[in-house]
């Protein structure tokens, strides 16, 4: 059995002060920080969105678009956090390149019709178990931790090492897939 940490999102935007802040979303750093240097990894792969400056999701390019801009490629807002130990991540998976469509998972693009490389990173480095932690509970975390399970990996997701954009939703575990089966845990478990 082998086993990989992903660390979805912990992006400049997505912290205190960011484009689209997540509630408390800096309070997370220092236990994913912890939980990659303990040794219980065979890899961490962080993913990174990075989007163009004229991706469909954006309010501001008048396409029907529901988020504020973030996480433009190449800006202060698309960078890791500064706290984040970089130093112990293995491999940087990007999503949301493409202009027309988002890209909530690690995996694929929401449309389904493309992916990115995570999958085919973590075959070739025989893993089967995977730990999930990062940014948003309720959008990126979820959808990677959906697809890791439908992909086949043993999942579990680190919910101490996790914010929701939402942090008033009281059925936010019962959003996840009935249908796909995977763990809650802390990161000491």
């Amino acid at each position: 059995m082998k086993k990989a940490l992903l660390v979805v999102d912990v992006q400049n935007d997505f912290c205190d002060g960011g484009a689209l802040a997540i509630p408390f979303a800096n309070d997370i750093i220092k236990p994913i920080n912890q939980i990659m240097q303990t040794g219980n990894y065979d890899l961490i792969i962080a993913t990174q969105d990075w989007h163009p400056q004229n991706h469909s999701s954006f309010k501001a390019n008048k396409n029907n678009g529901i988020w504020p801009t973030h996480c433009v490629q190449d800006t202060y807002g698309s960078q890791f956090h500064a706290n984040l130990d970089l130093s112990q991540i293995d491999q940087v998976i990007r999503k949301g390149e493409n202009p027309e469509i988002d890209s909530y998972s690690g995996f694929y693009d929401n449309d389904r019709t493309s992916k990115t490389e995570l999958e085919d990173f973590l075959n070739t480095n025989y893993i089967t178990n995977v730990d999930i932690a990062g940014l948003a509970l309720d959008y990126c975390v979820k959808y990677t931790a959906e697809d890791a399970v439908l992909l086949g990996f043993n999942t579990t997701i680190l919910i101490d090492c996790c914010k929701a954009v939402d942090v008033r939703n009281n059925k936010l575990l019962e959003s996840f897939n009935k249908k796909v089966q995977f763990k809650f845990s802390q990161s000491g478990n």
